[in-house]
């Protein structure tokens, strides 16, 4: 599992895809989240605006990132 140190209370999804390098731009999270899995503390989750506070664990292309 990889942690991701916050700089903030919280991050958005589409800010954790973009952190990750998964997508490029803010623009490709919703076509992402509509054609991939992502699971936020094992729930299957797609929207981007979700937010992800410290002990959030998310998995994505068989990773798991928990969020500090």
């Amino acid at each position: 599992m990889e942690h991701l140190k916050l700089q903030s209370d919280y991050i958005t999804l589409q800010q954790f895809l973009k952190i990750e390098n998964i997508i490029s731009s803010g623009g490709e999270a919703k076509y992402y989240l509509a054609e991939h899995k992502v699971y936020v503390n094992q729930e299957l989750e797609n929207r981007r605006g979700r937010k992800l506070y410290p002990k959030d664990i998310v998995r994505v292309n068989g990773k798991e990132y928990q969020m500090e």
